[in-house]
Parts: structure tokens; C-alpha cells; sequence
């Protein structure tokens, strides 16, 4: 399945209940935006780490998800740069760096509203292979 640019949400439950919202959308490209809330942050009261990836990793499945044949998280690594804390307006940008075969490899920057980095993200992709038509006979 590919990622319809109408409506991207409707394919990612998880991005919706975090309140990720998609602000741009193309082949290789993804600019994710997430509003930290109170129920984010860990016992430091900075938003948690996993949320923090969670955004990261929507906005790198919708790069490589969109107009190409469907792909999954292969593999992904995290440096967190400076905290988010609440009422933060993230913001994930995905680039695709390479592309060949079924394998992928994607950078994603998360900033705040001031522009400060928060997180840096390197994702591996990995195409998913189309069913043959052997495959769907008894």
C-alpha cells in the first residue's frame, strides 16, 4: 500500500493518537509536526525519548511509503541533542539519502519552534517484495 497524499493519517492509528500531523508530503520527503502534551513527558518532565523516535520514524515511514511500492523499518538509531518540553512544537524533517533495490536509507531532523535540534535520527528502509501471482492461487 502507498500513502495517499489526500490523507495520509488515515494509514498510521499510532501518528494519529500522538497528534502527528503532516505538514509536507513527497517522494523521499516528510515534514512531520507534533505538539508535546502533558502525558509525553517522562519523570523529568522533558518529553519521553520514545515519543520523541515515534515522530522521527512516522516522518520516515511516510517518506518512503509515499508514491513507491511499500516499505518497513529496517533498522533506525537516535541521538538526542537537547530536551522537548511541553507545549514544544516539534517538528521531523525526513530526507531519503539513498535509494536502490528494495533498500533505503533516510535522515531525520527534529527540531522545536526556536529551530533548536532536538534529535537526529538515521533510518534504514526495506522494500517489501510484491506478492507473484503464484502466491495468491491454492
Amino acid at each position: 500500500m502507498t500513502i495517499d497524499p489526500a490523507a495520509p493519517r488515515s494509514h498510521d492509528p499510532a501518528s494519529a493518537a500522538l497528534g502527528i500531523r503532516i505538514e509536507e508530503l513527497g517522494r523521499g520527503r516528510c515534514i512531520a509536526h507534533m505538539r508535546v502534551r502533558p502525558d509525553m513527558v517522562n519523570t523529568h518532565g522533558i518529553c519521553h525519548g520514545g515519543v520523541v523516535f515515534t515522530l522521527g520514524d512516522s516522518a520516515c515511514g511516510y517518506a518512503c511509503n509515499f508514491g513507491a511500492p511499500p516499505a518497513v523499518a529496517a533498522g533506525s538509531s537516535i541521538e538526542f541533542l537537547a530536551p522537548a518540553r511541553v507545549g514544544d512544537d516539534l517538528a521531523a524533517v525526513a530526507i531519503e539519502r539513498w535509494q536502490e533495490g528494495r533498500g533505503g536509507v533516510y535522515d531525520v531532523t527534529i527540531t522545536n519552534q526556536d529551530g533548536q535540534t532536538v534529535a537526529m535520527l538515521r533510518c534504514r528502509s526495506r522494500r517489501l517484495r510484491e506478492p507473484s501471482a503464484a502466491a495468491d492461487k491454492p
